[in-house]
């Protein structure tokens, strides 16, 4: 059997809201509620389950790999909504994106602090 991610968990303070957050930016449908989950079903299989947490929420990352289309779409949804993006995971550089291996990435933080990224080339895979 091939070992592959089926689900994780994302903490969140509205787990409705959250999943439509992520949904909505990535052109995504919020799937039905699973028990105390809400799914967002991304197209490899994964899908992300939105859980109502209590309290301070330790922030994740969640990198979505994207073509250079969606990129563009997705990265125009990010400005439309006002937020503010970074080129790095660290946000040490506002405003920017990155060109790494040929590519482009940016990231960007949900309602709940998690940070999330698009890029359009998985680091290590070419030059830059």
């Amino acid at each position: 059997m091939t070992v592959q991610l089926n689900h994780t968990i994302v903490a969140a303070h509205d787990k409705q809201a959250s999943a439509r957050f992520l949904a909505d930016l990535l052109g995504l449908e919020v799937s039905e509620p699973y028990g105390p989950f809400v799914p967002v079903a991304i197209p490899n299989g994964v899908t992300l389950d939105y859980l109502d947490a209590q309290g301070e929420i330790t922030p994740q990352h969640y990198a979505f790999l994207v073509s250079e289309d969606e990129f563009d779409t997705i990265f125009a949804r990010v400005r439309a909504a006002g937020l503010t993006h970074w080129s790095d995971p660290f946000h040490h550089h506002p405003g920017e994106i990155n060109h790494h291996d040929g590519g482009r990435g940016t990231y960007f933080d949900d309602p709940n602090g998690h940070c999330l990224e698009i890029l359009t080339r998985p680091y290590g895979s070419g030059s830059g």
